[in-house]
């Protein structure tokens, strides 16, 4: 749902002209991790900004913000160089950066599950770090913030926590990348129970997530191999990889329907199954392909 929105805004936003904003019209960042769809919006006109390297002069440009979501401080950073600014964050995404931000007024110990060099996770971040910037913290305090991407690793960072007292706070939660697994989500929260058992959990997977993998293990029943259809750099594409690969069966990522291996049109079943991002003419192509 929140990559099918991202791409009706872009699209209406070229659409229906530049009456209000003549410049040219910018993603901040791919807006979503898939290169056939990406490539589209270049052929439209819509071009990619670095966010580490925006325009001094922005005025008059239309800036589509990623279905990720971007950090507050960036979003206010692309008005003040005069950009036109579109809100194109998935509203489960959005959800999430606010539930960050209202969890770290209240001055919560927070821990991320999800990866650290994400683009949701970065700006759940900075909607974190702007909500303690809004609380009257107390004398000596100091916000704690981890993004942790397995089990292992939150059982380091919720050690430290317990053993340093200068991060004080009223309670602990953890929230997760919305595309994150489940198992891998319970894993991680299970670690931190054990160092702080009143941690308050919260539900940020999307739904549609958990469908889509829980649908991929009852396919991997029914076939010889797996064909992922999805962009390589897509989190939540290799996330349904893994459960492929756990399962022992062939499986691949494909982009197009010409990456197909030749090897997997020899077997008699194989599953098809797709990232979020995945455009449908891509998914209709490679099952084609898969079918001849």
């Amino acid at each position: 749902m929140g990559v099918r929105r991202a791409f009706e805004l872009a699209y209406t936003r070229l659409a229906c002209g530049k009456a209000d904003s003549p410049g040219k019209v910018y993603t901040l960042g791919p807006l979503i991790h898939n290169p056939q769809a990406l490539e589209d919006l270049r052929q439209r006109g819509i071009e990619i900004l670095d966010e580490n390297n925006l325009p001094e002069n922005l005025s008059g440009a239309v800036v589509i913000i990623r279905a990720h979501g971007i950090s507050p401080q960036t979003e206010a950073e692309l008005r003040e160089r005069g950009a036109v600014v579109v809100d194109a964050t998935c509203p489960k995404v959005k959800a999430n950066q606010l539930k960050a931000a209202s969890l770290a007024k209240a001055g919560y110990r927070l821990f991320l599950a999800g990866e650290e060099s994400h683009a949701e996770i970065a700006g759940i971040r900075g909607y974190a770090q702007d909500g303690w910037l809004q609380r009257n913290s107390a004398a000596g305090s100091k916000q704690f913030l981890r993004v942790v991407g397995c089990a292992e690793e939150a059982g380091i960072a919720a050690k430290f926590l317990s053993e340093t007292p200068e991060y004080q706070g009223p309670k602990t939660a953890l929230l997760a990348q919305t595309t994150i697994s489940e198992d891998e989500y319970h894993a991680i929260g299970a670690v931190i129970l054990r160092y702080f058992p009143m941690l308050e959990i919260i539900q940020t997977i999307c739904a549609a997530t958990k469908e889509r993998q829980d649908s991929l293990r009852e396919l991997l029943d029914k076939t010889d191999a797996v064909v992922i259809a999805g962009g390589k750099d897509s989190a939540n594409t290799r996330r349904l990889l893994n459960i492929a690969q756990a399962s022992g069966k062939p499986c691949v990522i494909v982009e197009t329907a010409e990456d197909i291996p030749p090897d997997f049109f020899r077997f008699e079943t194989v599953g098809l199954a797709a990232g979020a991002s995945t455009p449908d003419t891509v998914i209709d192509s490679i099952e084609q392909a898969l079918a001849k």
